[in-house]
């Protein structure tokens, strides 16, 4: 099988991409630490926005965790008034988790400076630069699927 791409150039882009994932994280950690969420309850809110209402497993399957550290998950924020739990009006056996409007205000909140945070990083980029930028990284995103199906 041909290679095309080098070890070195591929060390080199795991590095880049591990090096930028830590500095997302890093400041949506900085971002969250002013709400009263944790970032797993973030990231569980933005599957819920993006997604719909979910069930318990649908949400653990997406977060990649255990159904019962997913259960904890939504018992805390169900306590703090983000999201609740309803039955399905198609099936009463199926109980979907809903986000409620605190949750939905903080989730939008966070976002927002989610996003200043990057229009700051992206200050000196061209427009053009910024959408090959993009371009490339649905690319990448896109061949992460196909790999990760298989």
């Amino acid at each position: 099988m041909n290679k095309p791409f080098s070890d070195e150039i591929i060390a080199k882009l795991e590095k880049t991409l591990r090096h930028i994932s830590g500095g997302i994280k890093q400041n949506g950690r900085k971002i969250l630490n002013n709400y009263p969420i944790t970032n797993p309850q973030f990231i569980a809110l933005q599957w819920l926005k993006e997604e719909g209402d979910l069930t318990i497993g649908e949400l653990s399957a997406k977060n990649g965790l255990a159904f019962s550290t997913t259960t904890d998950l939504v018992d805390r924020m169900e306590k703090n008034n983000l999201v609740e739990r309803i039955r399905d009006t198609n099936d009463r056996r199926v109980v979907r988790i809903h986000v409620l409007e605190k949750g939905h205000r903080i989730i939008e909140e966070v976002i927002l400076k989610r996003q200043e945070y990057l229009r700051d990083v992206l200050e000196n980029f061209t427009e053009d630069q910024s959408n090959m930028l993009i371009e490339l990284l649905e690319l990448l995103h896109q061949q992460m699927k196909i790999v990760n199906e298989k």
